[in-house]
C-alpha cells in the first residue's frame, strides 16, 4: 500500500468515525428525551397518585367518624332501652 493510499484509508477511517460519533450524538440525544419525558410521567402519576391517597384518607376520615356517630347513638339507645326495662321491672 503507497503512501497516498495508506492516507486516503486513513481520511476515509476518520469521515467514518466522525459519523458514528455524530449518530452516537444523535442516539444520546434521543435517550436524553426519552428519558425526561419518562421522568416527566413518572412525576406526574406519583402526583396523581398521591392525590388519590389524600382523597381515600379523607374518605376513610370520614367514614370512621361516621360510623363512631353511629356507634354513639347506638350505644345511647341501648342505655335507653336498658334503663327503661330496668325502671319497668321496678314496678
Amino acid at each position: 500500500m503507497s503512501e497516498k493510499e495508506y492516507v486516503r484509508y486513513l481520511q476515509n477511517r476518520v469521515q467514518e468515525l466522525e459519523g458514528k460519533v455524530e449518530q452516537l450524538r444523535l442516539s444520546r440525544r434521543v435517550l436524553m428525551n426519552l428519558i425526561e419525558k419518562i421522568e416527566r410521567e413518572k412525576n406526574e402519576l406519583l402526583s396523581k397518585l398521591e392525590r388519590e391517597n389524600r382523597k381515600l384518607h379523607q374518605s376513610n376520615y370520614r367514614y370512621a367518624k361516621w360510623l363512631l356517630n353511629k356507634n354513639k347513638k347506638i350505644v345511647e339507645l341501648e342505655s335507653k332501652l336498658t334503663d327503661k326495662s330496668s325502671y319497668q321491672s321496678t314496678k
